[in-house]
Order: C-alpha cells, then sequence, then structure tokens
C-alpha cells in the first residue's frame, strides 16, 4: 500500500494551528514569573533579597554560571593579549582586576562598559540585533556588491552544498539554538533581566522553528523541506529578539516576533536571494541577509517600540529605572526618548555597515591583493591545501579510504 506523503498542505496547516493557538494561550495565561519580572526589584525589600544571586534563574537555566555569577558564558580566563588590545585602543576598562573578588571581574562587564561609552551611551543591544546582526550582515553585503564579478556564473554550479555537509552543518545550527539564550543574556544587567532574556527567547526560537518548517514546506513545489532553510531561519527568531530580550516583551511577545521571524527569513531565501543577485548583483552565498540582516532590523524596530511603551504600571518605579539606566544625567529621561534613541540606533548601524562595508569593499578590489580567476572562485584549493593535492595521489572526495589513484 503506497502512503500520500505530500505534505505542502497538511504539515504548514498544523504548525501554523497550533503556534496561533499558543500565542493565544500564551497571551491569555502566561505571565512573567515574579523573579523574570522587572517588579521584581521592588521584592528585594519585601523579601529582605541581598543580591542577584537569590533569583531562581541561576540555579534553574543549564547556564553554568561562574562562582560569583557574574561573568554569565564568558570565562575569566581571558588570554592576555585580549586585555593588552582593549588598554592599546585606550577602550575601557583599562586597568587590571581582581578575576574573583571584583564585582567587575570578567569579560561582560568589558562589553557592557564598552557599549555604552562608544555606543551613544544608551541604546539598549543586550544581544546585539542592530550591532552585531545588522551591522555584520549589511557590512558584508556592501563588501560582496564591490567584489561582483559578471562572469562568476561560470563557476556557480560550485556554490552549493553536498548532503553530508549540510547534516554536519545541522549540528552547528542546534549548538546556537540552545545557547542563543545565554548569548542575548549575557550582557543584560543581572537578576531579573537575565532571567527575562533567556525566556523571550526560548520563546522567539521555538515560535521561529514552527513557521520555518511550515513556510520551508508551503514554498516548495513537492512540498519537502529544505535544509538550507532549516538551519538558518530557524534561528532568526534568537536573532530578531536580541534588542528587546531584557525589556518586558512578554513571552507571547517573544512568540509573535519569532512567528513572524521565521516567515521572513524563509521566504528571503526563496525568493530574495535568487532578486539580490539576479537585479542587485549581491552574491548572498551563505543567506545572510536572510539570517541576520532583516531579522536584525525586526530585532531593531522591535526595540524601540517596546522601549517605547514602557511605563512604570509594567516595570515598577525601580524597575523601569534598572531596565534604561534612567540615572544620573538621563534620570529626566522617558521611555518615549528611549524609544527615539532605539530607533535612531538602527540608522546608525547601517549607515556605519555601509560605510565601512565600501571601503573594505574597495580596498579588496586593489589589484596588488592576489584573487582567483572567476572560474576558480568556489575551490578550495586555490588557497587550502586539499587531499587531491598530496603527492600520494589522488583520493575519492566523498570515500577517503579508497585507494590513490594516480594522476
Amino acid at each position: 500500500m503506497v502512503k500520500n506523503t505530500y505534505m505542502r498542505w497538511r504539515l504548514p496547516l498544523i504548525c501554523l494551528l497550533w503556534e496561533i493557538a499558543m500565542i493565544i494561550l500564551f497571551g491569555v495565561f502566561v505571565r512573567f514569573d515574579p523573579e523574570a519580572d522587572a517588579h521584581w526589584k521592588e521584592e528585594w525589600h519585601q523579601k529582605n533579597l541581598t543580591s542577584d544571586i537569590e533569583n531562581d534563574f541561576y540555579f534553574s537555566f543549564p547556564g553554568c554560571p561562574r562562582d560569583d555569577l557574574r561573568g554569565f558564558w564568558l570565562p575569566d580566563d581571558i588570554p592576555p593579549a585580549l586585555w593588552l588590545w582593549s588598554c592599546w585602543l585606550q577602550l575601557p576598562p583599562c586597568r587590571l582586576w581582581d578575576p574573583v573578588g571584583s564585582p567587575d571581574a570578567g569579560l561582560v562587564p568589558f562589553f557592557r562598559e564598552w557599549k555604552d561609552t562608544h555606543w551613544s551611551g544608551k541604546v539598549k543591544d543586550a544581544g546585539g540585533s542592530m550591532t552585531i546582526h545588522t551591522f555584520g550582515a549589511y557590512f558584508g553585503l556592501t563588501v560582496t556588491r564591490i567584489l561582483y564579478r559578471p562572469n562568476l556564473e561560470q563557476s556557480k554550479d560550485k556554490q552549493g552544498s553536498v548532503y553530508h555537509s549540510d547534516l554536519f552543518a545541522m549540528i552547528g545550527t542546534l549548538y546556537l539554538w540552545m545557547y542563543w539564550p545565554s548569548f542575548n543574556s549575557a550582557v543584560s544587567n543581572h537578576g531579573d533581566a537575565q532571567h527575562r532574556a533567556a525566556i523571550n527567547t526560548y520563546c522567539s526560537l521555538a515560535s521561529c522553528v514552527l513557521t520555518t518548517v511550515a513556510f520551508s514546506s508551503l514554498l516548495q513545489k513537492k512540498g519537502k523541506l529544505d535544509m538550507v532553510h532549516i538551519q538558518n531561519a530557524t534561528l532568526a527568531g534568537g536573532v530578531a529578539v536580541g534588542t528587546s530580550a531584557e525589556m518586558m516583551l512578554t513571552p507571547y511577545g517573544s512568540l509573535i516576533v519569532g512567528f513572524l521571524c521565521g516567515i521572513v527569513s524563509t521566504a528571503g531565501f526563496v525568493y530574495l536571494m535568487p532578486f539580490l543577485e539576479s537585479k542587485l548583483k549581491i552574491q548572498d552565498t551563505c543567506g545572510i541577509h536572510n539570517l541576520h540582516a532583516m531579522p536584525g532590523l525586526i530585532g531593531g524596530i522591535v526595540g524601540a517600540v517596546t522601549a517605547a511603551a514602557a511605563t512604570e504600571e509594567v516595570y515598577g518605579k525601580e524597575g523601569l529605572i534598572s531596565a534604561f539606566d534612567f540615572t544620573g544625567d538621563y534620570k529626566d529621561w522617558t521611555p518615549t526618548v528611549q524609544g527615539g534613541f532605539q530607533a535612531a540606533g538602527i540608522f546608525v548601524s547601517l549607515a556605519m555597515a555601509l560605510a565601512g562595508g565600501a571601503i573594505v569593499g574597495a580596498i579588496l578590489k586593489l589589484p596588488f591583493l592576489g584573487d582567483p580567476a572567476d572560474e576558480n572562485c568556489f575551490e578550495d584549493d586555490v588557497y587550502w591545501e586539499v587531499p587531491e593535492d598530496e603527492e600520494s595521489g589522488l583520493y575519492h572526495m566523498h570515500d577517503p579510504t579508497l585507494k590513490p589513484v594516480t594522476s
């Protein structure tokens, strides 16, 4: 008996209905635990808490924090060269700290202080939606546009992947998926902010997986899943929630962000990638526009809206001050002003990416920097030693156990 395995409509329908049901249920019934809520600062006084170490996050989340719980996922044993590099560039912190006893120990304060000093001071972007993903993606896309060659069609057939490479790459996707909450929460304020960032990131990632699977099947004529979509678009939710992860986005808000990003990222692989290459002469071989650029922009927008919509009712007075650092010279700031700065951060990231990418692309195009011929642009052996180059002979690329053959 032959069974019907055509899933183009059934699989997407099941995934989308399930996800919509989860968003509704989370919106109606699910709220942050008090220790992940911004009102947690008020509970300090009620419960006589004395340290962020007492937040349940550090006992329940499998993040293996350090002994003093301040270097979450980022170890103290940093190579001395990093510290020397920091001091040479005159970036804070340019002093030696006791790696265990100091309240500012570890690499996390380095990034937080650098960001607060050099990244317009008050733009919140703990997960790097703007400063890492948007900037990095559009920087790279600008470089590749400048380096575009019209004759690369000659080697386009070598641009694709093979099945066993996709399987190994999927291992990387699984690790990234598991540890993305740690990445988004690492430089957040300790206590409820890190707790909240991890929850928001997990919710967004989980939602993104369902919509990625749904649209990967829906957009393929045979209804089969595309491994490239699953490897990449399933992570877009983590990218998009990076800026707002430590804010009171709420679990159902995170589900909505992941839901949208799964659709945008998967559709980008199917429709936008070919358009970029054929019309704009941008060869995005790894799909960074779909995984990093567009989700990063969405993350920046969500962060700006979430910040502008913040209220004392949602955050509590102390929680609002702590979440957005409304202290010192910024004590009179309002959430609306914060939202404006968040929006400005998107344009600053884009401007720096485009300008920097143009400069680097122009440098790389200089003739004295050796580059391969058009027909060899996707060949590893131009710059790398590969088994086929060994003196003993040529090995079969898919089965190295075969005996060598002489050329």
